[in-house]
Parts: structure tokens; sequence; C-alpha cells
């Protein structure tokens, strides 16, 4: 067992798999009794070398949980070793006191860590982000490999069973039926491809180029008159609208009213006569 447990700790499964399958198939299933005595040398006088025994022997149960997603595209080898992260997991949290099997604890921690690896790499654009779309995700899949376009009816019973909306499930079957296609085909591919790219035919909302340049000469324009306009006024009149209106924080008409010592009334006034000056610069 020894010999078989350093084979499988010398290799990972993206360096030769077929020689870790063969490895890690050598290695002897524990009866449930030595997997009591391992688990409750690792969970009360924290044995690591009781840790990696466990790990080592329950790798051919990663390996056959992983091999249940081969379906999404993705290298069973790159499964294989999210699955043993997961189980590492598993074998760090289990308590042998619960009265089960590590392999019934380990199963989901190797399929949390899975589901996690195919959602980050199964597309370039993610499918699933929130709890409902992740549910939705496998459990839509499997069934659409059955299914065609789903009714009503099926839709329906889906949102039920899962407990989400029938509007999410329509979303969701959608995104499972897009594939992703690149922003931008390199130059140097033939030229009938690179006019499918979405950069050829997605509209563009930005305003046409000479309406931008004219907005920005007519703003720059009006700021001049503004500074023009504010420099024809007298010092007071032109702090009061200074701090009225152009100012981040504005003062309150009884502000001005305390810091030039006249009521509020007749900070309104000038502020009135000053405004209608700056108006008629401005439109002259």
């Amino acid at each position: 067992m020894e010999k078989s447990l350093q084979l499988a700790t010398a290799m990972s499964p993206g360096e030769n798999l077929g020689a870790y399958l063969h490895g890690i198939n050598r290695i002897p299933v524990l009866s449930a009794d030595e997997e009591r005595e391992l688990a409750e040398k690792l969970y009360y006088k924290e044995d690591l070398d009781a840790a990696r025994h466990l790990v080592m022997s329950h790798l051919r149960f990663v390996v056959h949980i992983a091999r249940s997603y081969n379906g999404y595209g993705l290298p069973l080898a790159d499964l294989v070793q999210e699955g043993n992260v997961g189980l590492m997991k598993a074998v760090k949290r289990f308590n042998p006191e619960r009265g089960v099997r590590l392999i019934s604890f380990a199963v989901h921690w190797i399929k949390a860590e899975i589901h996690e690896y195919i959602l980050r790499n199964w597309r370039i654009v993610k499918v699933a982000t929130t709890k409902a779309q992740r549910k939705l995700f496998f459990n839509l899949r499997s069934s659409k490999a059955r299914l065609a376009w789903l009714n009503n009816q099926e839709a329906e019973d889906i949102a039920e069973d899962l407990g989400v909306d029938v509007v999410q499930v329509r979303e969701m079957e959608k995104r499972l039926s897009a594939r992703d296609t690149a922003f931008d085909v390199p130059v140097d591919e033939d030229t009938d491809s690179a006019y499918q790219a979405p950069v050829y035919y997605l509209e563009d909302h930005t305003s046409d180029p000479a309406l931008q340049l004219e907005q920005s000469d007519w703003e720059e324009t009006s700021h001049d008159r503004l500074a023009s306009a504010l420099s024809s006024l007298d010092d007071r009149s032109r702090d009061i609208l200074q701090q009225r209106w152009l100012n981040d924080d504005k003062a309150t008409l009884h502000d001005l009213a305390a810091q030039y010592g006249v009521s509020a009334e007749r900070i309104r006034q000038l502020e009135q006569n000053a405004m209608k000056k700056v108006r008629t610069v401005m439109e002259a």
C-alpha cells in the first residue's frame, strides 16, 4: 500500500492521467473500521499521516464523480484536480462521530469544487452567477440533453421542482443554447468570417463625431461667455452667484445675509439682478 501511496502522491492528474488512474486504483479501499480509526487519529490528534491515507484511499471516487461531468468539454484531468481539492477540504472537516462514511460526506465538497471550476471555465462569458442560476445551470443542462426547447408545462415543472421563477428557467435555457463569439476577428483571418464578427454589426450608440465636436465647441464657448458675464458684475454680486450656484457647497440666502450684514430678501434681489445681467451678456 505504501508503494501505491508514493506513486499516487508523486504525480498529478495533469502530467499523465493514465498513469495517475493506474496508480490510484492500486490503493486499497478502506474498510469502515480502518476509515474510522484513521478519521479519529486526524480529528482528535491532528495526525497528518492519517489525513494523507484518507485522501489517497478516496481518490478513485473523485475520478468516478469527475467522469460524470465529461459533457462540459473540459479536460478530465482538470476536473479530477478540482475534485481532489474538494476531497481534501472534506477530510479536514470530517467528524467520525457523525456515523457516516467519509465518501458520503465528501461528495458535496467534491462536487462543489468541480461546479465552481466548470462555471469559471465552461465559457468566456459566465452563464451563472446567482444561486438560482447555478442551480438551474446544472439541473437544466441535464434536462436539455433529453429535451428540445422546453414547452410551457415543462418550464413550469422545472421551476417548481427547483424553487425558481419560470422566467429564470427561460433565461437559462437561452444562455445554454447560445455560444461564445469573438467580438473582433483577428486581421489575418479571411474576410468572409471577419464580417461575421459582432464588431461589424453591433450598433454604435455613441454620438456622431461631428455632433460630439459641435457639443464640445458649444460647451467651451458657453464657458467663456459665462466667465465674461461674471466679470462684468461687481464683486458682491459675483460672489453671491458664485456661492449660490457655482460652488459645490452652495450657500443659502440666510448664510449670505449674515455674511454681508443685510436681509435675506436683499440677497435675493441682488441675486436676481445679477442673473439678469449675466443672461443679457450671454445672449448678446
